[in-house]
């Protein structure tokens, strides 16, 4: 099973701007996996689609899009048409290839004995439907699964993809609800000497709940 702070498995696949290894695709830039079950299917053509709208928020983080379904090239391809057609975006970013559900099932969206009989329908492959967020060591840093029923919510994940950052760089934790540019937690690990030092002013709830702005 993969978990959090896990290596991302890297592979290499066919995708709709030609074959790439994933690692390499990543580089030094943070990346975002998002996985469906079937193309042709109506609450992923909208989840593309408008990730396809805000890719350049992710951009602005340094942070990669790639999508994946478990269908061929030439079926991304002419689902790439009817996206931009319903959802007014253009999808730039690749789209994986994974009809023979490798990658799903590498990264255990799928159970190992799993095949590709020919006859798979979304509903069979109802859990790839997963999140991954990695960061530019290649580590998992999210994950996270929806039902199909339900379209992802991927300001939330713009939000999840803030924090992480953050707190990458500081010794700051983000409460609940948070948004960018609202007061963060300063983690229990760091003392009140060292707060000040590193934050200056912050605000004392309990011990462990000390309150402070970063840029």
């Amino acid at each position: 099973m993969l978990r959090i702070n896990d290596r991302a498995p890297n592979f290499d696949a066919e995708t709709t701007i030609g074959k790439l290894n994933f690692h390499d695709f990543l580089g030094s830039s943070w990346g975002i996996l998002f996985s469906h079950p079937k193309d042709f299917t109506p609450v992923c053509t909208t989840e593309l689609g408008y990730m396809a709208q805000i890719e350049e928020e992710f951009s602005s983080r340094n942070c990669k899009l790639i999508g994946l379904s478990v269908d061929s090239v030439d079926d991304h391809l002419a689902w790439k048409k009817d996206i931009e057609e319903t959802q007014n975006a253009s999808v730039k970013y690749p789209l994986i290839a994974d009809q023979n559900l490798k990658i799903a099932k590498l990264y255990n969206m799928l159970p190992a004995e799993e095949i590709d009989d020919g006859k798979r329908t979304a509903l069979t492959n109802a859990t790839v439907r997963s999140i991954f967020l990695i960061d530019p060591d290649k580590k998992i840093r999210m994950m996270l699964t929806y039902p199909m029923t339900t379209g992802r919510n991927f300001d939330e994940i713009i939000r999840v993809l803030d924090s992480i950052q953050l707190s990458s760089r500081q010794k700051v934790a983000t409460p609940a609800n948070w948004k960018k540019s609202d007061e963060v937690i300063i983690v229990p690990a760091v003392s009140d000497d060292e707060a000040k030092k590193l934050f200056g002013d912050f605000k004392t709830i309990k011990p462990y709940l000390r309150y402070t702005k970063v840029d």
